[in-house]
């Protein structure tokens, strides 16, 4: 008995000191409700009733866009970013999160997507891609080759057209060609002037989400991955969070909502004196054909023998400037639409790696951080392909 005693008296010590560490301390308690277990809080509110921890303005203001001691934090809508286990599905995880809080990107209520995982399924709808162009049906002459110092020249160093021929007959008639089609002339390009979209051009993004996603081969096996990986719990609700990720409207300019994910990818956009976005050959194509586009150079070419192949384009439309204008040439729509929504789903925010016939491709995807749909997702910014240094 006399030997428990002093036992006991260590343990209820020791206790103490680390319930005494726990409760004057913000470490993993930031954006956490009022707790009347704790003696200090650490949320917002604290602030007005002057309980916040001796380290509340060092961990969780200071902090706010960082996961340190913030790692299964609940959600606060006031948070800048989040580190939870949810913030990967929404898009809204800090910057830091893999690296802090081991989620490499996944998580997301769902298992991690790994990079090898990412790499094996642009893989496998590299060879699902069953509507792009042959050598047959797109030819391309590229020309002249500038180095990257030279991209902003404005030089036109390209007398002939990029697209020397395309056959529209076999490929714009094909229903996902034709659904993407639809959708390029619902916009208006200047920044700064809002969008309004008539029932027909809202049943027409229905329509390219259902033929691209739900309608090919190639979008029901993104589906499966990102079904299989928890991301998604149906076919609806991955088109229903499609739909408001690249369609759902938000302002680049004079408060209108102006833009959005697919208008400044697929469409292209004008701001600031400048084209901003545009990365679909597609859309490069047609407005060539019609004089509107006039393409001066390219600083980069894919290592890629056919299609789809990747270009970064120097070009003019109707007087204003694209630098690098980079897209995956000759893919299908449904390719197109599903490696940016992959890499963006996967990595939003960061650098992608992607595997194409054993060849490496980057895309960069961009979250949209000035304003959020559904419960603090993030619209897609943008996102644009590129290749490795050589």
């Amino acid at each position: 008995m006399r030997m428990i005693i002093p036992f006991l008296a260590l343990w209820v010590t020791l206790a103490c000191r680390v319930h005494s560490n726990t409760i004057d301390s913000c470490e993993g308690r930031c954006g956490y409700g009022t707790d009347s277990s704790f003696s200090c809080q650490c949320n917002p509110s604290c602030e007005s009733f002057n309980d916040c921890c001796s380290d509340y303005a060092d961990v969780c203001k200071a902090g706010s866009t960082s996961c340190k001691g913030r790692c299964d934090e609940k959600y606060n809508s006031q948070n800048e970013c989040h580190c939870n286990s949810q913030c990967s599905r929404y898009n809204n995880c800090c910057a830091d999160h893999s690296d802090l809080c081991g989620s490499d990107g996944g998580g997301a209520g769902g298992d991690v997507i790994s990079d090898a995982e990412i790499k094996a399924l642009s893989e496998t709808l590299y060879v699902l891609d069953s509507n792009k162009a042959s050598a047959s049906q797109l030819v391309i002459s590229p020309q002249a080759l500038v180095d990257d110092s030279d991209t902003d020249a404005q030089n036109d160093l390209s007398p002939r057209p990029l697209y020397q021929y395309v056959d529209e007959g076999a490929l714009f008639s094909r229903p996902t060609y034709a659904a993407l089609l639809a959708l390029l002339d619902n916009y208006h390009r200047v920044t700064g002037e809002a969008e309004d979209f008539s029932p027909q051009q809202l049943a027409e993004q229905e329509t390219f989400l259902k033929e691209t996603m739900l309608n090919t081969e190639l979008g029901r096996e993104l589906f499966s991955f990102l079904y299989t990986k928890g991301r998604y719990a149906s076919e609806e609700e991955f088109i229903q969070d499609l739909k408001m990720m690249w369609f759902g409207l938000y302002s680049r300019n004079n408060k209108k909502m102006d833009s959005s994910g697919f208008e400044h990818i697929f469409a292209g956009e004008i701001k600031g004196g400048k084209v901003s976005g545009f990365h679909n050959w597609i859309r490069f194509y047609l407005l060539e054909k019609r004089g509107l586009l006039n393409y001066y150079s390219h600083s980069f070419n894919g290592p890629w023998l056919n299609y789809p192949d990747v270009m970064g384009m120097q070009f003019e439309w109707q007087g204003y400037f694209k630098q690098v204008g980079s897209a995956i040439i000759g893919c299908s729509p449904e390719f197109d639409f599903a490696m940016y929504s992959l890499c963006y789903i996967a990595r939003p925010g960061k650098q992608c790696y992607l595997s194409l016939g054993g060849k490496q491709l980057i895309i960069q995807t961009y979250t949209w951080d000035n304003s959020f749909y559904g419960d603090g997702k993030k619209f897609i910014g943008s996102a644009f392909p590129s290749t490795p240094p050589s």
